[in-house]
C-alpha cells in the first residue's frame, strides 16, 4: 500500500483550501466556496472551489454560494463536509480502495467543539484517521524556521479569517494568540470606507481586488500613491457608477485592521519570556499567510516593534507546506499532531 498511500495534509482556510499529498507536494489550491442549486427545498452541489467563487454575490434565487469556513473554523458543517469530500476526490482519482490519513491545521484559538467539528467533517469525508496540528506550528515549519531548536522563533500568520501570532521553541508553542482579524476583515474595512466616504457600495470581490492590487499598510510617501478605477452602486441615486480610489485612501481604510495586527504582535512580545525575547531580537519576526502580501505591512510592523520583519518565500502556501512536512516527518513532530480528542 505504501506506493499508493495518499495520505494528505489539508490547510482548510477561510479563503482558500490547499491540499498536500505525501510525496507529491501541494496538488490543489482552490477558494473555500461551495455553490448549491436549490430545487423544491433539495440542495444539490453545483460547483466547488474556483467555479463557485465566481458565483459569490452574483447568484439568482435558486443558487446559493456559501463559504463554509468563517474565521478559520467551520461555520457550516454540511457544506464543509461536501467541500472536503470534493477536494479529496479531485486529488485522488482512484479513491476506491484507500482511505487516506489526513492532517488538518486548526487555528490556535479554536475551541474543543470547533476542533471536533473539523475532525468529524474530515472523517465523514472518508479519512481513515484525522490529525490536527496548530496553525502557527505549521506556518513556522512551512516558512523553514528551525522550530525544534531551543531558540525563540516568532511567526505571524495572517490568513483570511484569523491572524495567529506565536512564539515557538523546542518544536512547540510557548505563547500564542489568535485574533479574528484577517483578509476578510480588510475587505470589509474597504467596503465600509467606500460606503462612508464616497457613498459607493461595492461587493466583496471588488474590495478584494482593490486590496490585492493597490492595498498598502502605510501612507504612500507622496500622500497619494497609485490609483485604480472601481465600479459599484451609487447610494445617493441608486445607479451604478465608476470612480477612482487611491492608495492613500486604501491605507486609511485598512488602518484599523493593520493596527489590530500590530497590537497583537506587541502583546505577544510583552508576554514572551526574556531569553526567548532576546532570540527574537536576533532573528526577527516571520510573516506568513496571504495577508503578509499586503503592501508595506512588514514596514508598518517594523516601525511599531523596531524588530526585523521578513516575509516567508511562499507565504500563501506556508501553512499547507508545513502541514505536509508534519505528515512526511511525522515521527519527529509527533508531539505537535493531535490524533484524538
Amino acid at each position: 500500500m505504501g506506493a499508493f498511500s495518499a495520505d494528505m495534509a489539508i490547510d482548510l482556510g477561510t479563503a482558500n483550501t490547499l491540499v498536500y499529498v505525501k510525496g507529491r507536494g501541494i496538488v490543489l489550491s482552490e477558494p473555500s466556496v461551495v455553490a448549491y442549486h436549490i430545487k423544491d427545498g433539495v440542495k444539490k452541489v453545483l460547483a466547488v472551489g474556483e467555479d463557485a467563487k465566481l458565483m459569490l454575490g452574483r447568484t439568482p434565487g435558486s443558487i446559493e454560494a456559501i463559504r463554509p469556513m468563517r474565521e478559520g473554523v467551520i461555520a457550516d458543517f454540511d457544506t464543509a463536509e461536501e467541500m472536503i469530500k470534493h477536494f479529496i476526490r479531485k486529488v485522488h482519482r482512484r479513491s476506491t480502495f484507500s482511505k487516506p490519513k489526513i492532517i488538518v491545521c486548526v487555528p490556535h484559538g479554536a475551541t474543543p467543539v470547533e476542533k471536533r467539528a473539523i475532525r468529524q467533517s474530515v472523517l465523514s469525508a472518508g479519512a481513515r484517521k484525522a490529525g490536527l496540528i496548530a496553525e502557527p506550528i505549521a506556518a513556522a515549519i512551512g516558512a523553514g524556521m528551525p522550530i525544534t531548536d531551543p531558540t525563540g522563533n516568532m511567526v505571524v500568520d495572517i490568513g483570511g479569517g484569523t491572524t495567529e501570532v506565536a512564539v515557538l521553541s523546542l518544536g512547540d508553542i510557548v505563547y500564542a494568540r489568535s485574533i479574528r482579524v484577517g483578509g476578510d476583515r480588510m475587505d470589509e474595512a474597504i467596503v465600509n470606507y467606500l460606503r462612508r466616504q464616497q457613498n459607493l457600495l461595492v461587493g466583496e470581490s471588488t474590495a478584494e481586488r482593490i486590496k490585492t492590487s493597490i492595498g498598502t499598510a502605510r501612507m504612500p510617501d507622496d500622500g497619494r500613491g497609485s490609483s485604480m478605477q472601481i465600479r459599484g452602486r451609487d447610494l445617493l441615486n441608486g445607479v451604478p457608477k465608476e470612480t477612482e480610489i487611491s492608495q492613500a485612501q486604501v491605507a486609511e481604510a485598512l488602518a484599523e485592521p493593520v493596527q489590530q495586527i500590530c497590537e497583537a504582535v506587541m502583546t505577544a512580545l510583552e508576554a514572551t519570556p526574556p531569553d526567548l525575547a532576546a532570540d527574537i531580537v536576533d532573528r526577527g519576526v516571520m510573516l506568513t499567510g496571504g495577508g503578509a502580501l499586503l503592501g508595506d505591512l512588514d514596514l508598518a510592523l517594523r516601525e511599531q516593534t523596531g524588530l526585523a520583519v521578513s516575509i516567508a518565500d511562499e507565504s500563501l502556501n506556508c501553512v499547507a507546506l508545513g502541514t505536509g512536512k508534519a505528515l512526511e516527518y511525522e515521527k519527529q513532530l509527533r508531539h505537535a499532531i493531535d490524533y484524538d480528542s
